[in-house]
């Protein structure tokens, strides 16, 4: 910068030199001479600066002055080759008068000044010399092209120059300060020829004029003042709305950086600091600076003191609370003005709010998160507690096909009681602790971990082997017991004790659709105290020595009192549709209980027990009875959709079934292929010749049959050799797996085009997302069920269900196969 101030000066030198030893020729009769006219010249160049205008733009003060007005009427009343040296010593002076009385410049900053100036004018002088010879020259039209040519070279040389000189100070791109000094002269600069050559004309007609311009002078002066002052403060509230709008952030290096990057761009500042306290009272400075990077990092406490002449520093607080601090510095050659504080205080007090709206949120978040973690969360071990037990383990038991075994494994933790007693709770969470991190470290990926309370710990083993020995997953449990019990005794120090840690394990081993997590714990703890009683620090869940067993007994007492209620057992229904049309192409009949004592029971909670009792065939009627209802309703409404109903394999050992069947199709008056009777793949295994003509007793009546759960079973092609069917059901467990597992895919994929090639019909049970029902198009299925497109639902409610759709979409009941098919 210096290099090119001396550049700049020496230009202006050298053209004020040169311009003033050129010859001149001066009328012989002029009235003043040629020494007045160059003070007079150097008189007009000094007011035009003194008459000067003010304002900020990138980082600086930018002037406007009479300069280009000076100008054309000096080139009018002197010769041109004295204006450099005219101009020189005129803004020289004007600019060391308001060094000296106002700004309080520094003598370089006078002379650079001054110097811009010159080199200017002697631009100014020779584009203008170049068009035409305004010396005592009337206004015409060419002479006026001449003197504006010669003030736009003016202004473009003197803009450029003190942009350069703004840009190299402030280490900032050239464009900014060009801009804005282009964009505040560009009005008064238009206001100066025409001044200028107005005076010439003046001049020319009757010099007695010129007693009336200080009038009009002064009105344009202070409408050129209004006007940038509107201006500024147009730029300045809508710099201002964008930077605070830039602070609605939710988080403190958001709200800081936003707004070390809005004061820049507001104040148009050298350099901002946002200096922010935390809760814990640590203090955090951002700070950036116009080449637009913002540092951070952690800072002493602030020490309250003066700020610099060319700073403005608030505290930042909201309420009584102090959230940070602002510091915004401003260019040494822009004092600050009233504006600028009023600015400076209002964008603080949106940055202070923004700040601790900011750290309100992240103490909420923290709440949030604790508590959210405690709600799950031991607060002594840091294990899942009780409830995120429950709810983990009812999901990982729901994500597992329904044959797949799991085992659970309770532990409780011996003499504890006495540990808490003798060496206080502190020791006891010692223990508990210790207990934990061992087990932790012997759980596997995929298994659940828990502390339940008290001495408790569960542990949920899903990764099982399964294989065709159904009892080898409780082996492989029982081992894995005993394994962790002798673990655990490992000596260890608690309270400055040495002493063994010994626990008591029930071991339950299930099937993961047969039972909940709830029931899972029940049985494991019965398991347990048959660990504890019988003096061996690990057992195995036995049924027998369950009193809870005994339960079935009065839950079949109460099924016959239902069977004659006709109000508890009821039917809910689930339609299966076309996922290419949606239509209707079957529905599944669920059973119910709603038991007035128990509550509403799910199948899985007293089929099993009837299954095995002699009120399975009464069951069965009635189950058909009421389905058939339906079905003979739907037909009465123009409904031709098949119902699907569930048979027990032991019900196939029934020879009267058909026959009742039959019964009961001529009572509700149902088509018998609008029955589908789902039957299970574990009918193949059995050798009894009884199943085989019952099934084909209800094949020759026109009854359809499905295979439910198809994939599942030892044999499943064996299964559709031997029993000739109409329907493949592929089991939730597969679609459930598909997206992430190979197997699965291949398995419903398998199904599907051998469904095709034999001519069934193929259904997707469990859909539960539309992800799902994408990966089934893609794979050929063309029907499914599931809560993604229906929950079971009442009786009287399928019906509307069912018009819907068979009015909205064509009817897609598939055919099913007919019996000479393949």
């Amino acid at each position: 910068m210096h290099l090119l101030t001396a550049a700049v000066v020496s230009t202006a030198l050298v053209a004020a030199v040169v311009g003033l030893s050129l010859p001149v020729q001066l009328p012989a009769d002029d009235p003043l001479g040629g020494l007045p006219r160059f003070g007079i010249a150097v008189a007009v160049f000094a007011l035009s600066q003194l008459a000067r205008l003010q304002f900020r733009a990138a980082a600086g003060v930018v002037s406007i002055t009479w300069v280009e007005a000076a100008l054309i009427v000096c080139l009018y009343l002197v010769p041109p080759g004295w204006l450099p040296a005219a101009a020189l010593v005129g803004v020289a002076v004007a600019w060391a008068a308001l060094s000296v009385l106002d700004d309080g410049r520094a003598t370089l900053d006078v002379v650079r000044i001054a110097g811009t100036q010159t080199a200017a004018v002697a631009l100014a002088v020779s584009v203008t010399t170049a068009l035409g010879q305004p010396l005592s020259a009337a206004p015409t039209p060419a002479l006026v092209l001449a003197v504006g040519a010669g003030a736009v070279a003016h202004l473009l040389a003197s803009v450029w120059l003190g942009g350069v000189m703004l840009a190299l100070r402030h280490g900032m791109p050239l464009g900014r300060p060009l801009l804005a000094a282009l964009r505040g002269k560009l009005l008064m600069f238009v206001g100066n020829v025409v001044a200028g050559v107005s005076v010439v004309a003046l001049i020319e007609i009757d010099p007695r004029w010129l007693l009336l311009l200080p009038a009009p002078l002064w009105l344009l002066q202070q409408t050129y003042r209004q006007r940038l002052r509107d201006g500024r403060d147009r730029r300045t509230w809508r710099s201002f709305a964008g930077a605070t709008a830039a602070l609605n952030q939710l988080d403190e290096p958001g709200v800081a950086t936003a707004a070390v990057a809005g004061g820049l761009a507001l104040f148009e500042a050298e350099k901002v600091d946002v200096e922010v306290v935390r809760g814990d009272g640590r203090w955090h400075r951002y700070q950036g600076d116009p080449s637009g990077q913002v540092t951070d990092r952690e800072i002493a406490p602030p020490v309250n003191g003066e700020p610099d002449p060319e700073e403005l520093v608030r505290d930042l607080s909201v309420g009584e609370t102090q959230v940070g601090r602002l510091r915004v510095r401003f260019p040494g050659t822009a004092p600050l003005g009233g504006r600028e504080h009023d600015v400076f205080a209002a964008f603080a007090d949106a940055l202070a709010a923004a700040l601790h709206d900011a750290a309100t949120h992240r103490e909420l978040r923290l709440v949030t998160a604790r508590s959210s973690y405690e709600a799950v969360h031991d607060p002594v071990t840091g294990l899942a507690n009780r409830a995120a037990m429950l709810s983990r383990g009812d999901q990982a038991l729901r994500q597992l096909a329904h044959d797949h075994p799991v085992a659970l494994l309770l532990l409780d933790v011996d003499q504890f009681k006495e540990v808490n007693d003798t060496l206080g709770h502190a020791a006891g969470d010692q223990l508990l602790r210790l207990t934990a991190n061992r087990l932790e470290a012997l759980t596997r990926s995929g298994d659940l971990l828990a502390r339940l309370g008290g001495d408790e710990f569960a542990l949920l083993l899903t990764a099982d082997p399964v294989v065709a020995d159904r009892a080898a997953p409780m082996a492989y449990a029982l081992r894995q017991a005993r394994d962790i019990a002798e673990r655990l005794a490992a000596p260890a120090e608690v309270a400055g004790v040495r002493m063994s840690v010994e626990v008591s394990v029930g071991v339950v081993v299930a099937a993961a659709g047969t039972a909940d997590l709830t029931e899972l714990l029940r049985r494991a703890d019965i398991a347990m105290y048959q660990a504890k009683n019988g003096g061996a620090n690990v057992a195995a869940y036995d049924s027998a020595r369950d009193a809870a067993s005994t339960d079935q007994l009065a839950l079949l007492a109460e099924l016959r009192e239902a069977l004659q209620a006709d109000d508890q057992l009821v039917l809910v229904l689930q339609p299966a549709v076309d996922l290419a049309t949606g239509a209707p192409t079957g529905v599944e009949a669920l059973i119910r209980w709603r038991h007035p004592r128990r509550g509403l029971l799910g199948p899985a909670e007293f089929i099993r027990p009837v299954e095995n009792s002699d009120q399975l065939s009464t069951f069965t009627r009635y189950v058909l009875d009421k389905a058939l209802a339906v079905a003979a309703g739907w037909a009465r409404e123009g409904l031709d959709v098949p119902i699907s109903v569930n048979l027990s394999a032991r019900s196939l050992l029934d020879r009267r079934l058909p026959g009742e069947i039959a019964d009961a199709l001529r009572r509700h008056q149902v088509p018998a292929d609008r029955l589908v009777l789902e039957i299970t793949e574990t009918v193949v295994m059995s050798e009894l010749e009884v199943i085989d003509q019952v099934l084909t007793a209800l094949r020759s009546m026109g009854v359809q049959l499905a295979v439910d759960d198809f994939g599942t079973g030892f044999s499943s092609l064996a299964f559709l050799t031997r029993i000739e069917v109409d329907e493949l059901k592929v089991d939730r467990s597969f679609v459930l797996q598909m997206a992430d597992s190979r197997e699965a895919a291949a398995i419903v994929r398998y199904t599907v085009g051998m469904a095709n090639e034999l001519g069934l019909r193929v259904v997707a049970e469990g859909v539960e997302t539309a992800a799902q029902r994408s990966a089934l198009v893609e794979l050929g299925c063309t029907a499914a069920q599931g809560y993604h497109f229906f929950k079971p639902m009442p009786a009287d409610k399928i019906g509307a269900v069912l018009g819907s759709l068979a009015r909205q979409t064509p009817t897609n009941v598939l055919p099913l196969r007919a019996d000479d098919a393949s």
